[in-house]
């Protein structure tokens, strides 16, 4: 499975293209990088599989039931305007106006490794939303990172709390 860091940068040229980031492309297995597919994200920005990852994705998808009302609508949700793109010579992938839009891209863009995907930003959106979530991060890390120790002793790993002593008396 990936392991994608990193924030990368990059610009929308006139025509709607933007070279794929090489700090990215480093990342990626020499099998990948043919071919992605990019879609909307949940929230103001796009997300720009590699095919193998996407696959992955796309079966977990297969999975919701369409005689759900929610389930139906999380899938059409998910798969509308998901499109594959491939780079051409000189490395760049073509972004619809539509899509374009839907993010609110304009000219500088960020890219931001989610492990097995990247989403893009518009790099003003991408700085305000880092911005108003600083509070609920550090909330939800509290929640849930910090009581991880909680967690790892469920599972018996000793390791989880450095500050915890083990000793048998």
């Amino acid at each position: 499975m990936p392991n994608y860091l990193g924030e990368f940068e990059a610009t929308l040229d006139s025509k709607g293209r933007i070279i794929i980031p090489s700090g990215f492309k480093k990342q990626l297995p020499e099998v990948e990088g043919k071919r992605y597919v990019l879609c909307r994200g949940i929230d103001q920005y796009l997300l720009l599989y590699t095919e193998s990852q996407w696959e992955i994705r796309l079966q977990e998808i297969a999975l919701l039931n369409d005689s759900n009302e929610e389930s139906a609508f999380l899938k059409r949700s998910l798969l509308n305007g998901a499109t594959f793109v491939e780079p051409d010579s000189a490395g760049r992938i073509q972004l619809s106006k539509r899509m374009l839009e839907y993010a609110n891209i304009t000219k500088d863009i960020i890219f931001s490794a989610q492990i097995t995907k990247q989403e893009i930003w518009d790099a003003t959106t991408y700085d305000q939303h880092l911005q108003t979530q600083k509070e609920e991060v550090k909330a939800l890390n509290a929640k849930i990172l910090g009581n991880r120790h909680l967690i790892s002793a469920a599972y018996g790993n000793t390791q989880a709390n450095p500050t915890k002593e083990n000793t048998h008396d």
